[in-house]
């Protein structure tokens, strides 16, 4: 979405995608689809990738034909908009920047429905000229862009941010259980909750859907929550901080990845949680 954004904003793009079905619209769009990612960033004057992780990072930008490997534009502006770790942005930019290119770090909030309308948040670690230079390009799909200082910087933020969001769909979860066991109406508590002041956006979406026990549509999956947690946990040990509310959010979703529920979306917490108590409360009672 963030591509087609950029293509009807009057962008030309080369595209590289390991799916290759994920690249037909962007076709059809006007986009040149090409067969590596070093391909798709040579001479271009700006490189953006959006992945799931690190691996997938390494992978297009150091792997075999990597666009790390390319034969970069002078001046290039290397763009990470996926949410990685702390410690791989900077290696990323330490790479980079001996090949020549700048680098910001950019990853973004607002989900599908925000890349879709172009109201993404950009969450910018980068530096000021590169960042100048920078956006016009972002605001093609984004409405802010918010810069936290100097490469590495948005990556924290987002990590932090993400972070919070695990212990509050781990907090929803345990009251809603709690609820249940206790015998309130689902309904009625929703309700309550809804009107409540810890009803934030993200709280408010998560309430819905584990009030529906709805967990197949997937806006966010459990999978990339327990990912994003656990690069936070990582970034937070590298400043020597323990985190303990957090890292048992986190390891309430390793547990869901454990029992297969990865690709279900975050809200199946509520599910795991509810099954963990149902089989202490019968091994209590029996």
């Amino acid at each position: 979405e963030m591509a087609h954004k950029l293509i009807d904003a009057g962008h030309d793009l080369t595209v590289y995608n390991r799916t290759g079905a994920k690249t037909q619209t962007l076709a059809a769009a006007g986009a040149s689809i090409l067969e590596s990612p070093a391909a798709a960033a040579s001479s271009a004057e700006f490189i953006f990738a959006m992945v799931a992780d690190d691996a997938a990072s390494r992978a297009i930008w150091l792997g075999p034909a990597g666009a790390a490997q390319a034969d970069l534009r002078p001046g290039a502006i290397a763009v990470e908009c996926s949410t990685l770790s702390h410690d791989w942005v900077m290696e990323l930019q330490r790479t980079l920047d001996a090949a020549g290119a700048r680098f910001a770090d950019c990853p973004v909030t607002g989900g599908p429905d925000g890349a879709r309308a172009g109201t993404l948040r950009v969450l910018a670690g980068a530096e000021p000229d590169a960042l100048a230079d920078l956006r016009p390009i972002l605001l093609a799909f984004a409405r802010e862009i918010i810069h936290f200082g100097p490469v590495g910087s948005g990556t924290c933020y987002k990590l932090i941010v993400n972070l919070i969001g695990t212990v509050q769909a781990t907090a929803l979860a345990e009251g809603l259980v709690l609820a249940e066991r206790t015998g309130l109406d689902p309904a009625t508590v929703g309700h309550a909750l809804g009107q409540s002041t810890v009803a934030s956006p993200h709280v408010l979406y998560l309430l819905q859907r584990m009030l529906a026990n709805d967990h197949e549509h997937v806006y966010f999956s459990a999978a990339l929550r327990y990912k994003d947690a656990a690069y936070a946990l990582q970034l937070a040990d590298g400043h020597d901080l323990q985190l303990p509310t957090a890292a048992a959010a986190t390891e309430l979703f390793r547990l869901a990845l454990d029992q297969g529920l990865g690709q279900k979306n975050s809200s199946i917490i509520q599910q795991v949680l509810r099954d963990l108590q149902t089989g202490q409360h019968h091994a209590k009672n029996s």
